[in-house]
Protein backbone atom coordinates (compact mmCIF):
# COMPACT_ATOMS: atom_id res chain seq x y z
CA UNK A 1 0.00 0.00 0.00
CA UNK A 2 1.27 3.69 -0.62
CA UNK A 3 1.58 6.12 1.57
CA UNK A 4 0.04 9.81 0.96
CA UNK A 5 0.27 13.01 2.85
CA UNK A 6 -2.34 15.95 3.05
CA UNK A 7 -2.74 18.50 4.46
CA UNK A 8 -6.50 19.31 6.09
CA UNK A 9 -7.43 22.27 7.76
CA UNK A 10 -8.10 21.88 11.64
CA UNK A 11 -11.70 21.64 11.55
CA UNK A 12 -11.65 18.96 9.34
CA UNK A 13 -8.82 17.28 10.91
CA UNK A 14 -11.00 17.39 14.13
CA UNK A 15 -14.03 15.82 12.38
CA UNK A 16 -11.87 13.14 11.37
CA UNK A 17 -10.28 12.48 14.64
CA UNK A 18 -13.81 12.79 16.52
CA UNK A 19 -15.49 10.12 13.58
CA UNK A 20 -12.41 7.14 14.43
CA UNK A 21 -12.42 7.82 17.58
CA UNK A 22 -16.41 7.44 17.27
CA UNK A 23 -15.88 4.15 15.09
CA UNK A 24 -12.90 3.29 16.72
CA UNK A 25 -11.11 3.05 13.31
CA UNK A 26 -8.14 4.65 12.07
CA UNK A 27 -8.28 8.00 10.75
CA UNK A 28 -6.16 6.36 7.17
CA UNK A 29 -9.24 3.99 7.30
CA UNK A 30 -12.08 6.42 7.19
CA UNK A 31 -10.09 8.51 4.77
CA UNK A 32 -9.63 5.21 2.50
CA UNK A 33 -13.52 5.11 2.36
CA UNK A 34 -14.09 8.30 1.87
CA UNK A 35 -12.03 8.45 -1.18
CA UNK A 36 -13.10 5.48 -2.36
CA UNK A 37 -17.02 6.86 -2.43
CA UNK A 38 -16.02 9.56 -3.84
CA UNK A 39 -13.80 8.06 -6.75
CA UNK A 40 -16.61 5.10 -7.35
CA UNK A 41 -19.42 7.74 -7.25
CA UNK A 42 -21.05 7.88 -10.87
CA UNK A 43 -21.30 10.89 -11.28
CA UNK A 44 -22.57 10.81 -14.89
CA UNK A 45 -25.98 10.29 -13.37
CA UNK A 46 -26.41 12.96 -11.62
CA UNK A 47 -27.56 15.02 -14.69
CA UNK A 48 -27.36 18.61 -15.43
CA UNK A 49 -28.73 21.72 -12.92
CA UNK A 50 -32.04 21.22 -14.98
CA UNK A 51 -32.09 17.18 -14.96
CA UNK A 52 -31.69 18.16 -10.88
CA UNK A 53 -34.71 20.42 -10.51
CA UNK A 54 -37.18 19.47 -13.27
CA UNK A 55 -39.92 19.11 -10.99
CA UNK A 56 -39.46 22.46 -10.14
CA UNK A 57 -39.69 24.31 -13.39
CA UNK A 58 -42.95 26.09 -13.77
CA UNK A 59 -44.13 25.50 -10.35
CA UNK A 60 -43.73 29.03 -9.59
CA UNK A 61 -46.31 32.30 -11.27
CA UNK A 62 -44.10 35.13 -12.10
CA UNK A 63 -42.66 36.97 -15.27
CA UNK A 64 -41.32 34.10 -17.86
CA UNK A 65 -38.33 36.97 -18.84
CA UNK A 66 -37.11 37.80 -15.29
CA UNK A 67 -33.92 36.77 -15.74
CA UNK A 68 -33.28 39.01 -19.20
CA UNK A 69 -35.42 42.12 -18.94
CA UNK A 70 -34.21 44.83 -16.84
CA UNK A 71 -37.48 46.56 -15.61
CA UNK A 72 -37.68 43.73 -13.12
CA UNK A 73 -34.98 44.88 -11.44
CA UNK A 74 -35.65 48.66 -10.92
CA UNK A 75 -36.78 48.70 -7.92
CA UNK A 76 -34.90 45.49 -6.14
CA UNK A 77 -33.21 45.72 -2.57
CA UNK A 78 -35.22 49.26 -1.98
Amino acid sequence: MRTVSLKLPDEIDARLEARARHLGRSKSDITREALTRLLDEDTSQRGSSLDLIRDLVGSVNGPGDLSVNKKHMRKYGR
